[in-house]
């Protein structure tokens, strides 16, 4: 076993990776966005509601998030929809929740 235990056999591009999708973990517009996204599919002006946030920026975060893979589109027309990409996604908000839930 190496230097990073349960990491050994990791390359140093899929650490990075790794940091790169908690990264999308660390800012609370983000979090809400996803949040909100746990009840299913929703169009920007539904989420600007939900989270209470401009459009511009729900836009730039929807951007990054699936840039990143957390979150999925599907156009409608003119609209875009917007879902968690799969499970993992809530899966991994969920045992953060707890985590900080314990302490």
């Amino acid at each position: 076993m190496d230097q990073y235990g349960p990491l050994c056999g990791m390359t140093e591009d899929e650490l990075a990776d790794l940091a790169e999708l908690f990264r999308m973990f660390g800012d609370s517009s983000r979090i809400r966005i996803l949040f909100s996204l746990f009840s299913g599919e929703k169009n920007v002006t539904e989420l600007c509601e939900s989270v209470g946030m401009q459009q511009s920026a729900v836009s730039h975060q929807l951007r990054l998030l699936k840039t990143a893979g957390l979150v999925r589109a599907r156009r409608d027309g003119k609209a875009m929809y917007y879902a968690l990409a799969d499970d993992h996604v809530e899966t991994i908000l969920a045992m953060g929740r707890e985590h900080i839930e314990e302490e």
